[in-house]
């Protein structure tokens, strides 16, 4: 594609690790809780269903997060959570809180070139204040155009996108690694999509893409964008 395009790129799980600080503190989390009738799939099955029901209500971010770490044991163990107990799940998920931006490797080199031939947009969902935190420690907002925070990445949010900034749709592009917040409805929103998947995308983020649809490209690896744009 040698003509100008606009791509729009997701943040967490595409340029840099995010979802892989998460599970960390679910492997911890659950060695901790030790279960004694459940196994861990069961007992991890119920922090899924846990945190769908909270994302819903409280958006996302790591308080969102640990409100669903605690709802879960109370669930699980069929009464409240003591102050101890409360205390040891925070120590549990500190690491998210202050934990240093992972760039996804070759995010910083491929936005320098692409940048050179094409207007880059961030689109990323969460918390305000702490996607911004995370935008910042990339030290990757000066290779875009803008950078926007939603609160859900759902068809609205791109069409908003798209008259805000004054998208042309046939040379837009979004690019992420979740099949249920970038691609889909992206593509719903007449934009084309490069899914770039990332080993730990997180289980609420997956979704069936379409094989046939020849509107979404498929990468392996970030750096491969500059093979094809």
């Amino acid at each position: 594609m040698n003509s100008r395009q606009t791509l729009v790129f997701d943040a967490d799980d595409t340029l840099w690790e995010n979802n892989v600080l998460f599970e960390r503190v679910i492997d911890a989390y659950l060695d901790w809780l030790a279960h004694p009738t459940l196994d861990r799939g069961a007992t991890r099955a119920v922090l899924d269903e846990v945190e769908r029901a909270n994302v819903a209500v409280h958006g996302y971010g790591s308080e969102s997060f640990l409100r669903s770490l605690g709802d879960a044991f109370e669930r699980l163990n069929r009464r409240p959570v003591t102050a101890a107990e409360a205390a040891r799940i925070e120590d549990l998920a500190a690491a998210l809180v202050n934990h240093e931006v992972e760039l996804v490797p070759g995010v910083a080199e491929t936005l320098a070139e692409l940048g050179t031939r094409h207007d880059l947009l961030l689109l990323t969902k969460g918390d305000q204040a702490e996607q911004q935190r995370k935008i910042d420690a990339s030290n990757l907002a000066h290779h875009f155009r803008s950078t926007h925070i939603v609160a859900e990445k759902h068809v609205a949010a791109y069409e908003e996108l798209v008259v805000e900034q004054g998208l042309v749709l046939a040379t837009t592009w979004m690019i992420g690694n979740s099949p249920r917040s970038d691609i889909l409805p992206a593509r719903a929103a007449g934009l084309g999509a490069v899914f770039i998947p990332n080993r730990y995308t997180w289980v609420l983020e997956h979704d069936e893409l379409d094989p046939d649809d020849h509107g979404v490209l498929h990468l392996r690896r970030f750096p491969e964008l500059v093979e094809h744009f």
